[in-house]
């Protein structure tokens, strides 16, 4: 059956899946379990064989759940563009993500080492592989015309449903008495994991009533190549186009360092301030509410001087974070440092995204396979900067000579940058 493009019950749906599994990426990835998972862990651990700190795991782990979804990438683009499966995989992805949370109530320390470490990876897996299918509705319920507005639309409802989650674990961690909960021990932390992975599971489930059923009938042969092949086709233009390579690099070397700092920033407090869970919330809700005024700020200075000068500020600006980052020593620099974070972290993620299309081939049929391009090569940097990350801190002991390395990621970004030229009609 054929669905009925941009209605309004359809769009609701897909954006409330938004609402559901973004829960995962503030409360989970960004703002509790880091710091929570370097609490609860001995500062030295043997992790097969070898011996780390808790910290290089964290960000281990981290590297090891997006190499899978990056192994994964051709098969999963291939499944959600040819196979038509796009519900079944939905399904299947947010179900492992959600009891991967609620299980990690069961993580309590380093008797449960493997359990934290496992259920985490899976919860990352959970999130990113949903994505995929996430994403590729998009074309199945709205008209081109449409694609901004139904994307802002998703992108709106999951920011509003992760904070609103967000703000009430803190306070259930803030005050546990108030819920019958003790108030030593990390019960009320432990729970928060819980309520993530039942938000995670209620919500997308009222997504599933209302999404478009799969296509009956399709091929699920040589999906993998597909896939593969669709990503050599787009590098088979790309390489030819001098300045997509160009972006294409610097893209890649922030990258590296952007989301390490967005994964990492709360192992940073807890480990080098000494920051609580309730303060460590405190950190992300202002980086998210600085950010909404970041976003426009740099949307501003894109439309004055070009997308370029918009993302060289915003590159100089970062670097900076990671240089400060290195000297900082009380709880109010790191205020005014995530606050920088804030300004810089809404702007360069839309920015990028715009520049890349503004400087893709005239006339370009399939945009999609483009971006699977894109999106493959931002899950590779994720993986380089948090392995760096924690391979710095394992040599040298230090997470703050590992946040100066990012702050290399983000010169070569700039430097890479420099080379790239965005075309007088296209700039803005």
């Amino acid at each position: 059956m054929q669905t009925t493009l941009n209605n309004r019950r359809t769009i609701n749906a897909w954006a409330l899946f938004d609402w559901a599994n973004s829960a995962f990426a503030l409360v989970i990835a960004v703002a509790i379990f880091p710091a929570y998972f370097t609490q609860v862990t001995d500062d030295e651990v043997r992790v097969l064989g070898i011996h780390m700190s808790n910290s290089s795991l964290y960000a281990y782990a981290i590297s090891a759940a997006y190499l899978v979804i990056t192994l994964l990438s051709p098969l999963l683009s291939g499944i959600a563009d040819y196979g038509g499966k796009r519900k079944t995989f939905l399904k299947f992805f947010t179900t492992i993500g959600a009891l991967a949370c609620i299980s990690l109530y069961f993580f309590k320390g380093m008797g449960q080492l493997e359990l934290g470490v496992i259920a985490f990876i899976l919860g990352v897996i959970g999130f990113a592989g949903g994505l995929v299918f996430y994403n590729s509705y998009l074309p199945v319920i709205a008209s081109e015309d449409q694609y901004d507005r139904v994307s802002a639309r998703g992108f709106s409802f999951g920011y509003i449903g992760s904070v609103l989650l967000l703000l009430i674990n803190l306070l259930v961690i803030s005050k546990p008495t108030w819920f019958g909960l003790p108030e030593e021990g990390s019960m009320a932390v432990r729970l928060a994991f819980v309520m993530v992975g039942l938000w995670w599971l209620v919500f997308a489930a009222i997504s599933f009533r209302r999404l478009p059923r799969d296509a009956e009938g399709r091929s699920q042969t040589k999906l993998i190549t597909k896939g593969i092949e669709e990503l050599r086709k787009v590098w088979r233009t790309v390489r030819h186009q001098r300045y997509i390579k160009a972006f294409l690099l610097s893209f890649f070397c922030y990258s590296a360092g952007v989301q390490t700092v967005l994964y990492l920033a709360a192992t940073f407090a807890e480990k080098e301030l000494q920051f609580d869970a309730g303060q460590l919330i405190g950190v992300i809700l202002l980086l998210q509410i600085v950010a909404i005024g970041g976003a426009y700020l740099f949307a501003r200075v894109s439309a004055w001087k070009g997308n370029k000068a918009s993302l060289m500020v915003m590159l100089i600006i970062w670097t900076s974070i990671c240089f400060c980052a290195y000297f900082v020593q009380t709880d109010m620099q790191f205020y005014i440092i995530a606050a920088s974070v804030g300004t810089v972290m809404g702007g360069i993620q839309s920015l990028s995204r715009s520049t890349y299309s503004k400087l893709l081939p005239e006339k370009t049929p399939d945009t999609t396979s483009y971006f699977s391009f894109y999106d493959v090569l931002e899950k590779t940097a994720i993986i380089i900067g948090t392995f760096s990350f924690g391979f710095i801190e394992q040599l040298t002991g230090s997470m703050r000579l590992s946040v100066l390395l990012l702050g290399v990621f983000f010169i070569a970004g700039l430097l890479a940058l420099i080379r790239v030229k965005v075309e007088p009609a296209a700039i803005g």
